[in-house]
């Protein structure tokens, strides 16, 4: 049922639902003293209408319910458009509604208003998706819009520096004129007053003649007269015989000759021609700029060139093929690019690439840069199942890389089963060099292990799942260890001894293999504390299992040497015969029931190892020493048979009380 409301107002009942928009308005026609006590408010909301009579308001994409004879009713859409029309009430619609109709009714609105958000819902959504859109173009948009201010800023410089250039000509220019003007100034200056020293002498000259031949006039001494006369003469007709130059020996008029501005009109004209670009410079390849089949490459221009757009070639680098050569190698791939950096994308994982670029305008294109190697994120590592291992306090996790290229170091991620954390990791651990690692745990829990790879271009994919228990200690037979007699199963927890005898010829034997045991090693126990793990054999079957140094001997058997501890079953004609062996040597214990489970619990603190009868919970025996170093557990089979591992499971109560 729908919570409704109802208030009034004026000569309007308003419902609406609880806690949603308004839904229903309806208009009740009053009579007698309520509609003397209303009169005012009714008509004031009345006042535009042209009659008193019910009205209903309908939508145009919505239809109108309608309510009674006497009321009028609409739907509020704020996309819809209202009209008003007279209502008319139809035959059907005559007399009191059931209670039944009002409840279908208001479950009909309750179902409109579901419907209503399932659309706005919708429509939030695709303008959500287009406001990443319309962001992403934003970006884009402003990525051209630096771009474009950074090439005006470029094209400023250049013109300014044309400018200055041009400047820097043309007083040049000024400076060699005004200094061969002055040249020549100077030249004809000397020469006019070379020319005025000589006529000045001549004027001496002339003054001196004119002189002497006045003294001689006046002179009364007709002797000296006489004497001096033809000197005199003769002086004056050889001055009269010297014709002086009038004229001037330089001309007035300086030298314009016109000005050869040839090479400012080139620079003039240079300035609407832009240069070719230089060679842009391609940065190094930076930390986490890369994904298994992208990367992101950039570069920059150091110089004021102008630039339209730049070309990336690319191409892998070969293993075969020096990155220099560029005569030889897979074909060259290119995309042209407006922004100073580039995102390729179609490449493959953990390859390194090689990148150069050049720079284009309108006059040509600049030379290639120099080339930067770029290498995409490797693929995911591989945990090898087969040779973890793991205890209750720790784990030792193996992988390999699976990349053909060296990666920079490898991170450990874990997360407890069923956690609820951000990617669901909880610890990750960094920076790992090897494709190894030992991971602290706690005991008791259930964990998730991942590897990634990481190189400079950024982590790779996680690796597919590990699960490790940490109830108890869990190892796998090594195969490289066991004697070519013996079998190992696919799951690595059992090994069995064919009762056909290989000839000698057709055994394999290397440093790690067994030769004179026909035994095996598990996986090296590298954590310190306590472990335990189960061996399950049948009656009859002759055996050897216990622990040992890695570099126990191969060609000796096991518990014969100081490097080895074992439990070993011999069958007699009269009894099941057990020794516990060290360095050969067995203390006399006797066993009544023989066990087919045996638990080994081995402690590296307290420096023990013992023995357990699990279906009796029985203690058979504990060796007590030092232990030097990490071990292995040991089996062998001394008669044909089979032996099964259980580990991973948790130790029992008795096995802590020795």
């Amino acid at each position: 049922m729908v919570a409704l409301n109802r208030r009034c107002w004026g000569s309007y009942w308003i419902i609406y639902h609880q806690g949603s928009r308004l839904d229903v308005i309806t208009e009740e026609v009053l009579s007698g003293d309520e509609e003397h006590g209303e009169e005012v408010k009714e008509e004031e909301v009345n006042r535009d209408l042209p009659t008193k009579e019910a009205f209903v308001v309908v939508s145009e994409r919505t239809e109108t319910r309608e309510l009674s004879s006497t009321s009028q009713r609409f739907s509020t859409d704020t996309n819809d458009s209202l009209r008003f029309e007279a209502y008319v009430p139809s035959s059907d619609e005559e007399g009191t509604p059931s209670p039944d109709s009002s409840v279908d009714e208001h479950d009909d609105v309750f179902e409109e208003h579901k419907e209503s958000e399932n659309k706005v819902n919708n429509i939030r959504t695709k303008l959500e998706e287009k406001v990443v859109e319309m962001e992403n173009f934003a970006g884009h948009l402003e990525e051209i819009f630096l771009t474009v201010e950074e090439n005006f800023g470029r094209q400023e410089q250049h013109l300014e520096q044309h400018c200055n250039d041009v400047l820097q000509t043309l007083s040049h220019r000024h400076d060699d004129r005004a200094a061969a003007l002055a040249e020549e100034k100077k030249r004809k200056l000397e020469a006019l007053y070379t020319q005025l020293l000589g006529c000045g002498r001549t004027l001496d000259a002339s003054k001196d003649l004119i002189e002497t031949a006045q003294e001689l006039y006046r002179t009364e001494d007709k002797r000296l007269f006489l004497q001096a006369v033809m000197p005199t003469m003769k002086r004056i007709e050889e001055f009269a015989k010297e014709k002086p130059d009038l004229t001037l020996v330089t001309s007035l008029e300086f030298d314009m000759p016109l000005a050869d501005l040839s090479d400012v009109k080139t620079m003039m004209d240079s300035i609407n021609i832009v240069p070719a670009p230089s060679a842009p410079v391609i940065n190094p390849q930076v930390s986490n700029s890369a994904t298994r089949t992208s990367l992101r490459v950039c570069w920059s221009l150091f110089s004021d060139d102008s630039v339209e757009y730049y070309e990336l070639y690319y191409r892998p680098v070969l293993e075969d093929t020096p990155a220099a050569d560029s005569t030889k190698g897979p074909d060259v791939s290119n995309v042209k690019v407006k922004e100073t950096h580039c995102s390729v994308g179609e490449l493959l994982p953990n390859v390194q690439y090689e990148f150069w670029v050049t720079a284009t305008n309108t006059t040509g294109i600049s030379p290639a840069s120099e080339k930067a190697v770029y290498v995409t994120v490797p693929s995911p590592p591989v945990i090898r199942q087969r040779e973890c291992s793991s205890c209750p306090e720790a784990a030792l996790i193996r992988w390999e890389s699976g990349n053909t290229n060296p990666v920079d170091s490898y991170t450990v991620e874990l997360s407890e089963t069923g956690t609820d954390g951000q990617s669901g990791v909880t610890e990750s651990i960094v920076a790992v060099p090897t494709c190894e690692s030992l991971i602290q745990l706690q005991s008791g829990r259930q964990y998730l292990i991942y590897v990634r790879a990481v190189n400079i271009g950024g982590p790779s994919d996680r690796s597919e799942a590990f699960t490790v228990s940490t109830t108890g200690t869990i190892f796998h037979l090594l195969q490289d260890t066991a004697h070519p007699c013996l079998s190992i199963s696919e799951d690595g927890f059992s090994m069995f001894y064919g009762d056909e005898e290989l000839p000698l010829s057709a055994m394999t034997f290397d440093d790690n293999t067994f030769a004179r045991c026909v035994a095996v090693l598990g996986d090296l126990i590298p954590v310190r504390g306590r472990h335990y793990w189960e061996v399950e054999l049948d009656e009859d079957t002759e055996y050897r299992i216990g622990v040992a140094y890695e570099d126990t001997q191969r060609n000796s058997y096991l518990g014969g040497t100081n490097t080895s501890w074992c439990m070993r079953h011999v069958l007699t004609p009269s009894r099941h015969k057990y020794e516990f062996l060290h360095s050969g040597w067995s203390p006399d214990i006797r066993i009544t029931v023989n066990p087919v489970r045996i638990g080994l619990s081995l402690n590296y603190e307290r420096g023990i190892l013992s023995f357990f009868n699990v279906e009796l919970e029985q203690h058979l025996h504990t060796f007590y020493c030092s232990f030097l170093h990490y071990v292995h557990p040991c089996f062998a089979l001394d008669n044909p048979g089979a032996l099964t591992v259980h580990n991973g499971v948790a130790a029992p109560e008795y096995v802590h009380l020795v």
